[in-house]
């Protein structure tokens, strides 16, 4: 049942994005455009033989080799500049890079830099040079370049069963990770590398004592306390707390389970002392009271260190970083360890959500081989093919992939906490706001959490002077 509702709201998801979208560059044609239609203009001929067919119905792209020889028909010979960081799901592309310009004739050219560097060069080529055909976006980018149309809408390629073939399979792609990508209903991003976050447990520990793996907040809670100085040197949980963004990010992974965020998602108004964002401060200040005494200093590396050194019972954090937890290399604890979904609270389902998407910039000079690029990488006939060179995957398929899961024995309870992500998407919300100031928003919310983490101030007291920046900042 849970699977039928995720597949009928991708199935929604597609349908929005048959609207036809925005203004476009003059240097790009409409994404539907055929190739007779192309021929048409550039002779000024505007009629259509008795023998014509329909547009888009004469070209077999049925599979990937025709799909491949008609790109190679239109395109080949032009160079497509992308420009993405330093991630395994780059690599990944650029492994598969080579069977691509074989297939439809496209050369890529990369420029890949430091994840830290990214955003700000992108920015800059959009304000002059146009250099770039493909960026790489975080997610938390995404409300600022759509509300300064850094990147164009993508629906007509989507909706254009010659650019985008049945083979691509959009009903495959996991909704919540395609929510992440649309800007006021218009998709201005393709998923590429997402995470959840989700629960490892030790289960030496739950089986020596008779636990059972939390299923609501409360009984997470419960479980940190109990196991919280159980045995000499272990702690309840391990999660992140470093002053900032890093705390808000943790404290917004279990946030959604209490309400509907920090955020009125329709206005853009701030709410973070509404009591229900309160007590989810609470919640997660009572967690950190059972982690071990530095957790103030935590991102995510050290909460992940904190669990895989065997000193906590519990760990919640990222899906993309839980296969060291495994690895008899890294991890102490790798053979005694379980994964779960996050647990449910009073608002009901819900999970984190993350990821990359891959958008063409407006300006690009080459939008359809842009678009070929990024349908051929994200598509479901290739998906194996990218997750075995060190994408993440994004794709129902991947997941259900039984020796991929015999590989990674977290891929089901990972599914599942993107199946209660959906929760998030079926309630009209993102689990990052989208809005374009969103990342010093959650700065403030986490210097002050912070404090009231190390004493300074109650939840109520830190979520009020957060709510007075916030309104200060967006004045």
């Amino acid at each position: 049942m849970k699977r039928r509702k995720c597949i009928v709201m991708a199935a929604l998801l597609a349908a929005l994005s048959m609207t036809a979208c925005g203004s476009q560059t003059e240097e790009t044609k409409p994404a539907q455009t055929s190739p007779a239609e192309t021929e048409a203009e550039e002779t000024g001929e505007g009629g259509e033989s008795e023998n014509a067919e329909p547009a888009g119905e004469s070209q077999d792209v049925s599979t990937v080799e025709a799909w491949g020889a008609l790109m190679k028909e239109r395109y080949d010979g032009t160079t497509i500049v992308v420009s993405m960081a330093s991630h395994p799901s780059t690599e990944a592309f650029q492994a598969m890079a080579d069977r691509f310009t074989e297939l439809t004739g496209i050369q890529v050219e990369w420029d890949v830099v430091e994840q830290t560097y990214l955003k700000n060069k992108q920015l800059l080529d959009f304000q002059g040079a146009h250099s770039y055909d493909v960026f790489m976006v975080d997610s938390f980018w995404n409300a600022e370049y759509g509300a300064k149309n850094v990147v164009q809408p993508l629906d007509n390629y989507l909706a254009d069963p010659i650019m985008t073939p049945e083979w691509y399979d959009k009903e495959d792609l996991i909704p919540a990770y395609c929510d992440l990508g649309r800007y006021k209903d218009q998709t201005i991003g393709v998923p590429i590398a997402g995470e959840t976050r989700f629960l490892a447990y030790r289960t030496d520990l739950f089986e020596k004592y008779g636990k059972e793996p939390p299923k609501t907040m409360d009984e997470f809670l419960e479980l940190a306390q109990f196991f919280n100085g159980k045995e000499e040197g272990l702690y309840g949980v391990a999660l992140r707390a470093q002053r900032g963004v890093h705390f808000a990010s943790g404290w917004l992974t279990t946030m959604y389970a209490f309400c509907d965020g920090m955020m009125d998602q329709e206005t853009m108004e701030p709410k973070i002392n509404d009591p229900g964002v309160v007590e989810s401060l609470q919640w997660y200040l009572d967690m950190l009271a059972c982690a071990p005494p530095d957790v103030a200093t935590y991102t995510h590396e050290e909460a992940l260190g904190a669990f895989m050194a065997g000193k906590t019972a519990m760990w919640l954090d990222a899906t993309a970083i839980a296969s060291a937890i495994t690895d008899p290399e890294q991890s102490k604890v790798y053979d005694k360890v379980a994964f779960a979904a996050p647990p449910d609270g009073p608002a009901g389902e819900s999970a984190a959500l993350a990821d990359w998407n891959v958008s063409i910039p407006n300006g690009a000079k080459n939008p359809e081989a842009a678009w070929a690029f990024i349908m051929y990488m994200t598509s479901k006939e290739n998906s194996l093919e990218y997750v075995e060179n060190g994408g993440a995957a994004t794709r129902y398929s991947v997941y259900e992939n039984e020796e991929l899961v015999e590989q990674n024995p977290s891929y089901p309870a990972q599914l599942a906490a993107l199946e209660k992500a959906n929760g998030l998407v079926e309630r009209g919300l993102q689990w990052t706001p989208p809005h374009e100031q969103i990342n010093q928003i959650l700065d403030i919310m986490g210097s002050y959490a912070s404090r009231a983490q190390a004493g300074e101030m109650t939840a109520q007291e830190a979520c009020d002077a957060a709510q007075a920046d916030v309104e200060d900042l967006l004045e």
